[in-house]
């Protein structure tokens, strides 16, 4: 897990992860590389892109998949196709953006019949941050900019 403050890495830990990287304070590289002894991890689910794209590839373990799901730091970025072939690692990407209006309500349904029961009877629970009622949309966005929350941020009618 990666993320851009000690207390937001401390709060995920709290959550579960059995390590977090602060990248504004460490190079994730590196730290990776000694948390796992040199093997690499097995997923990296990326919404960054960009110049953090070949730093990823180093960070995958052998047969390692890196999932892009978004590209905050641009759509380009250098790749050295020899490690992705030596390591045998997966790399793919997805967004619904491009998707048809039926596939995305077949996601709508598939969420309300198999996740939205276990939000109902409490199995998974969001980590909510802040509730602001619509009219105050504009705040939840200055929280949001601001990048101090740790969770959701929630709009409610």
């Amino acid at each position: 897990m990666t993320t851009g403050t000690d207390k937001k890495c401390q709060f995920c830990i709290q959550l579960g992860a059995d390590a977090a990287i602060n990248y504004r304070a460490q190079d994730f590289v590196e730290t990776i590389n000694t948390l796992t002894k040199g093997k690499g991890v097995d997923v990296i689910l990326d919404m960054i892109g960009g110049d953090y794209f070949p730093r990823n590839i180093k960070c995958l373990a052998e047969e390692g998949r890196l999932v892009q799901i978004a590209i905050q730091n641009g759509p380009k970025a250098e790749l050295n196709l020899l490690p992705v072939m030596l390591k045998r690692l997966t790399i793919t990407g997805s967004t619904l953006r491009s998707r048809s209006v039926t596939f995305k309500a077949a996601i709508a349904r598939k969420l309300l019949e198999q996740v939205w029961p276990m939000l109902n009877d409490g199995r998974i629970k969001p980590v909510i941050d802040k509730s602001f009622p619509l009219i105050e949309a504009y705040k939840a966005h200055e929280l949001m900019e601001s990048s101090l929350h740790m969770g959701k941020i929630v709009l409610t009618l």
